[in-house]
């Protein structure tokens, strides 16, 4: 089991899944196919949330601003006591992002972008210049440990929701950072070869270096399932 640092965030995800496992077509192209309760689910979720973090590709979605989903879970953050609003991540090792998203149209929190070094100088200012934040680790790709660090300290951030897409979750998980896994299991079938799953990228490719979790608790509501699963604990 890998063990975590006390000055990283407790970090958790979330996804609706198809029977076959996909969250989105092979086209790429993402169709909300949750229930009204997986998106209810997903905002009660967020609003436990210092801060919500998602691939520059799942922000340019329209639509999507990260936000906590409206009065009624902006006073739940509050009788927590976090702020109204939860901070916003972005992930793009390359710097590409799409600055006129929907997300940068709505300046109700803070929204930080991850680079690694392999963004070009000038993309980077031109992102410092769109987003609250910036902050640069890894050569090549995203060094998650470092960037989780760096948000504990800087930005007070404690309980960390990715939503996405796959390869920011499996980049998580392979880092060794994923305490929690939510998931809803939506009697659905989109099938295609390069569908997205939950965990892409270069995976680990045995069972014996594959991350372990222990399912914690599931239920049924209506034709959907609601699971969580948590980090395996040691042999």
């Amino acid at each position: 089991m890998d063990v975590k640092d006390s000055k990283l965030p407790f970090v958790f995800s979330n996804f609706a899944m198809t029977a076959d496992g996909k969250i989105a077509f092979a086209s790429r192209e993402f169709v909300p196919f949750g229930s009204d309760r997986d998106r209810e689910n997903m905002m009660e979720l967020r609003a436990t949330a210092d801060a919500v973090m998602s691939g520059a590709r799942t922000v340019e979605t329209p639509g999507v601003t990260l936000g906590p989903g409206g009065k009624k879970f902006q006073r739940l953050r509050l009788k927590r006591g976090l702020a109204e609003y939860n901070l916003r991540v972005i992930v793009t090792g390359s710097g590409s992002l799409d600055l006129g998203a929907d997300v940068f149209k709505h300046g109700f929190s803070p929204i930080i972008v991850l680079v690694s070094q392999s963004a070009p100088a000038r993309r980077v200012e031109q992102l410092r210049r769109a987003a609250d934040d910036v902050g640069i680790f890894g050569e090549t790709e995203i060094d998650f440990r470092s960037a989780l660090r760096w948000l504990y300290k800087k930005w007070n951030v404690k309980q960390l929701l990715c939503e996405g897409g796959g390869a920011v979750h499996e980049a998580v998980i392979r880092a060794g950072l994923l305490d929690e896994l939510h998931l809803t299991m939506c009697p659905v079938i989109f099938g295609g070869r390069t569908a997205p799953t939950v965990a892409e990228g270069p995976g680990f490719g045995s069972l014996a270096a594959a991350k372990r979790l222990r399912l914690a608790r599931m239920r049924r509501v209506g034709n959907e399932l609601f699971a969580v699963f948590n980090r395996a604990k040691p042999a």
